[in-house]
């Protein structure tokens, strides 16, 4: 029985399209997991600290307040004048990612108002809120009294250290300005 040339190339295609579709198919569910234990990995890498203080606290326990929060931030140089750059880079970090529930007023949107935080908190509890919100709530009386207030947890937006530095830079610049 001799085959025409179309009976061939469809015999031969069929399987290329099944293995094109088989490595489709998997790199979408490869792709597609969600990332968490990626990020815990690698926020356990960079802040090692952190990571020891999870696995010693029990959630919801009650510890001393020193005003400075539950995180890895435990100590912030700020000065008396603001860094414009740094504060330049805090603005469009604030604006991508953080004016969908903040606004720099007293007005609540979803979460609260940030006029005059600066004012209210210490560095260190800012940058602390900033990068670790959900162990905040569940530990430092601050932020437990917030999330009871607004009622919305506050989104984890895997923010740098660095990058809430520049966040605060930017807040003590709106703070300045009243």
């Amino acid at each position: 029985m001799k085959m025409t040339h179309e009976e061939l190339r469809g015999l031969f295609l069929r399987p290329s399209r099944m293995a094109v579709m088989a490595i489709f198919c998997g790199t979408i569910l490869w792709g597609c997991g969600s990332g968490e234990n990626e990020n815990k990995g690698a926020d356990a890498k960079e802040e090692p600290g952190l990571a020891q203080n999870d696995a010693d606290q029990t959630v919801g326990e009650e510890i001393e307040d020193n005003g400075m929060g539950i995180g890895p931030v435990k100590t912030v140089e700020v000065g008396d004048k603001i860094d414009e750059a740094l504060a330049a880079e805090g603005k469009n970090i604030f604006e991508a990612k953080c004016t969908a529930c903040h606004q720099l007023t007293d007005q609540k949107v979803v979460g609260p108002g940030l006029a005059g935080v600066t004012e209210r908190r210490k560095p260190e509890w800012i940058m602390n809120m900033i990068i670790n919100p959900e162990e905040m709530t569940k530990k430092d009386p601050e932020a437990k009294k917030l999330l009871a207030e607004h009622l919305t947890q506050m989104t984890n937006q895997d923010i740098s250290e660095k990058d809430a530095r520049a966040i605060l830079e930017y807040l003590r610049q709106n703070d300045l300005k009243k």
